[in-house]
C-alpha cells in the first residue's frame, strides 16, 4: 500500500492528514486488483458483517489465510458445520442482521444442509459460503467434491456457483441482497478454490448497486386493499389479530405499529410460536400462543372470530388443525411480503402483499383519517366471551412436592429472569412448548426456536450465536436432554470463546414429545424413546472446564437457577423432572382447532383418529 505523505510543515492538523490518508487508501482500494478471498472479505465488511461462524478445510484455506491477515472480521470456530448454521441463525434472529457461515467443500457443505433447511422454513437471513473443488475438477468425483448447488437448491432461498472471479463481487452482493430482502432466507454461494486464488479488479459498493434482475420484493401494500381491510376490521363484531414471525423479521418498527393498530381496534391478539415477542405478552389484549399447544382462549377465539387479520404468519398446519374446519365463519385478511404464502394453505378475502411495518403504518393512517367508529357493544360481548375462555386457566397443572414438574421449573426461571436483559433459545420437543407457554416476551428478537423444521439440536448453537451478538446479556438455552446431545460438541466452542451461555436441561430421560405421542396413540409402547445411557451432565460440564449444577427436588430449583444466573461461565443446569408429564393443552392431530385436550382427563374422552395419527 502506498503511504500518502503527511506534510506537517503545512500547518494542517493531524486529523485532516489522517482523513486524507484514509481517502487516498479508499481510492487505491477501489482501483487495485484483489484475489477472490480478499474480495469476499471486502464484500462482507461492506455489508456490515462483523462475525463469521465456520470450520476450515482444504477448499477454503485461501479465505482462512486472508482472515488471518486482518482483524476487522471476527471468526468463531465451531465443532461441526451444522452448529455453524444454527449459530448464524441465532445471531441473525437476535439482531436482525445477516448471519454468515463459512464451510469447506463436500462434507462441510452437506453438514450445513439441515441448518439451511431450518433457516428457510423460519425465514432467517443467512449467507452460507461453501468451498468447492477447482472448476476444472467439478464433475470428476474429486476429493471432497459434492454437488452443493444441486443439494441445497430445495433448502435455500437461492444459490450460486461462482465460475468467474470477475463476477464474484457482484454475485456476493446479490446473494446478500436476496438473503436479507423481502422474506429473508438462506443463500448459498459455492466457491471453487481457483476462484479464491485468482485476481480481479475490485470496486467498492459505492460504485456497484446491489440488486437482483428479477427479485424486487413489493414493500408497500395496495392502497385499495388496505382501505378495504380497515373497513372490514371496523365493521367486525369479533375481530382477531393473528400474527407471526414476519412481524419480527420486519423489524422493531413493525412491532410498535402492531401495538398501535391493536390499540385503535381494541382487538385481541394471538401469536404463533415464531411470533412470540411481536406483541407484549403482558398486554391484556394478548391471548397467548395459538396452535397445537397454544392456549384454550387463543384457539377458540381463532375459531369463533368473524374477522381474522393475519400479519406475517403462514397458516401453518400446527395452527390450523383440521383445515376444513379452521375458523369457518371469518373473513380473512392476510398481510405478507411473500406472495407465495398468500392463499397457499387458506383462502383469504383480502390479500395485502407488502412489508409488515409499511402496511401496518398505512393501515393506521387510513384508520385515523377515516375516524373509524366500531360496534363497541359487540366488541364488549366478544371480550366477555374471551374472559370466559380465559377462566378455564388452561395452563394450570398438578403441582408436586416430591418431583420437579417441568412447568414449575420454567415458571421459576421466568420469574428469576423477568425484567432482565435475557434471550431464550430452545431445542425441540415438550420443553420447547412449555417454554413458549410459561415464558412471556414483551419485546421482539428475544425468543429463538426452530418452528418450521423442528430441528433437535438447534437451541444450544443458536444460544452461542446470540451470546456472540450480545456478550453482556443473559442467554439461556431451554433444552431437553435428547436434543442437547444432538450438538453437545459445541460446548468446546462456548468454552474457547468464554461465552457464558446457560443450558437449562429439563431432563426426563425420554424423547418427551415422542413418548407423549406413543402414550396417546400407541398404547404406551415406548419404542426407542427412552435414553438408557445419558451422561452425567454435571461431570460433562466439568470435563469442558464449565460449571455443572443439578436439581433433584422442587426445593432445589430456585437455588440452582440463582447459581446458574450468577455464574460468569458456561453453565449446565440438569433439572431432573417428572418423566411422565405430558404437554397440555393440545389440539389432537387431525382434530379441529377448537377441540382441545386440556389435561390427562380428556385423553380417554377424545381419542386421536387414525387420520390424525398420520399427521403426527
Amino acid at each position: 500500500m502506498i503511504k500518502f505523505p503527511i506534510l506537517r510543515e503545512s500547518g494542517r492538523s493531524e486529523c485532516i492528514d489522517r482523513r486524507l490518508q484514509q481517502n487516498f487508501e479508499c481510492y487505491m482500494m477501489a482501483k487495485r486488483k484483489l484475489n477472490g478471498s480478499e474480495i469476499i472479505i471486502q464484500c462482507l465488511l461492506e455489508a456490515g458483517v462483523d462475525t463469521v461462524f465456520g470450520y476450515p478445510g482444504g477448499a477454503v484455506l485461501p479465505i482462512y489465510d486472508e482472515l488471518f491477515k486482518q482483524n476487522k472480521l471476527k471468526h468463531v470456530l465451531v465443532r461441526q458445520e451444522g452448529g455453524a448454521v444454527h449459530m448464524a441463525e441465532g445471531y441473525a434472529r437476535s439482531t436482525g442482521k445477516l448471519g454468515v457461515v463459512l464451510v469447506t467443500s463436500g462434507p462441510g457443505a452437506t453438514n450445513a444442509v439441515t441448518g439451511l433447511a431450518d433457516a428457510l422454513m423460519d425465514s432467517m437471513p443467512v449467507l452460507c459460503l461453501t468451498g468447492q473443488v477447482p472448476t476444472h475438477l467439478i464433475g470428476n468425483d474429486a476429493f471432497q467434491e459434492a454437488d452443493t448447488t444441486g443439494i441445497t437448491r430445495p433448502c435455500t432461498k437461492h444459490n450460486y456457483l461462482v465460475k468467474d472471479v470477475n463476477k464474484l463481487a457482484s454475485q456476493l452482493r446479490e446473494a446478500i441482497y436476496v438473503a436479507t430482502s423481502g422474506r429473508p432466507g438462506p443463500v448459498v454461494v459455492d466457491l471453487p478454490k481457483d476462484i479464491l486464488i485468482e485476481e480481479a479488479p475490485f470496486e467498492t459498493e459505492k460504485n456497484q448497486k446491489s440488486s437482483h434482475r428479477s427479485y424486487k420484493p413489493q414493500i408497500k401494500g395496495d392502497k385499495k386493499n388496505i382501505a378495504a381491510a380497515v373497513e372490514l376490521i371496523a365493521k367486525a363484531k369479533r375481530p382477531l389479530f393473528y400474527c407471526g414471525g414476519g412481524v419480527i423479521n420486519s423489524g422493531p418498527l413493525a412491532a410498535k405499529r402492531l401495538q398501535k393498530l391493536v390499540g385503535l381496534a381494541g382487538s385481541p391478539v394471538t401469536l404463533t410460536l415464531m411470533g412470540l415477542g411481536a406483541f407484549p405478552a403482558t398486554n391484556k389484549k394478548f391471548l397467548g400462543m395459538v396452535g397445537m399447544h397454544g392456549t384454550y382462549e387463543a384457539n377458540l377465539a381463532m375459531h369463533d372470530c368473524d374477522v381474522m387479520v393475519n400479519i406475517g404468519a403462514r397458516f401453518d398446519d400446527r395452527v390450523t388443525g383440521l383445515l376444513s374446519k379452521f375458523s369457518p365463519n371469518s373473513k380473512k385478511i392476510h398481510v405478507d411480503i411473500d406472495p407465495s404464502s398468500i392463499n397457499k394453505n387458506v383462502a383469504v378475502d383480502i390479500p395485502i402483499i407488502g412489508d409488515c411495518a409499511n402496511v401496518l403504518g398505512e393501515m393506521i393512517q387510513v384508520w385515523q383519517a377515516k375516524k373509524v367508529k366500531q360496534d363497541d357493544l359487540a366488541i364488549s360481548k366478544w371480550w366477555k366471551q374471551i374472559e370466559e375462555w380465559r377462566a378455564k386457566e388452561c395452563l394450570k397443572y398438578n403441582p408436586s412436592t416430591k418431583v420437579i414438574k417441568p412447568q414449575y421449573a420454567l415458571q421459576r426461571l421466568y420469574q428469576a429472569t423477568r425484567g432482565k436483559d435475557t434471550y431464550i433459545t430452545t431445542e425441540v420437543g415438550q420443553h420447547q412448548m412449555w417454554a413458549a407457554q410459561y415464558f412471556h416476551f414483551d419485546h421482539p428478537n428475544r425468543w429463538m426456536t426452530s418452528g418450521g423444521l423442528g430441528t433437535m439440536g438447534y437451541g444450544f448453537p443458536a444460544a452461542i450465536g446470540v451470546q456472540v451478538a450480545h456478550p453482556k446479556a443473559t442467554v439461556i438455552d431451554v433444552a431437553g436432554e435428547a436434543s442437547f446431545l444432538m450438538n453437545m460438541q459445541e460446548l468446546s466452542t462456548a468454552v474457547q470463546y468464554r461465552l457464558p451461555v446457560k443450558i437449562f436441561i429439563l431432563n426426563n430421560r425420554y424423547m418427551g414429545m415422542v413418548r407423549q405421542w406413543q402414550e396417546l396413540l400407541y398404547g404406551g409402547r415406548y419404542s426407542e424413546s427412552y435414553s438408557d445411557s445419558l451422561p452425567d451432565f454435571v461431570k460433562l460440564a466439568e470435563a469442558y472446564g464449565a460449571k455443572g449444577l443439578r436439581a433433584l427436588k422442587p426445593e432445589d430449583v430456585d437455588l440452582v437457577i440463582d447459581e446458574m444466573l450468577n455464574s460468569d461461565q458456561l453453565t449446565i443446569a440438569d433439572i431432573v423432572v417428572d418423566e411422565t408429564e405430558n404437554c397440555f393443552p393440545m389440539i389432537p392431530s387431525g382434530a379441529p382447532h377448537n377441540e382441545m385436550l386440556l389435561g390427562p382427563a380428556d385423553e380417554a374422552e377424545k381419542p386421536v383418529s387414525e387420520a390424525g395419527m398420520v399427521l403426527v
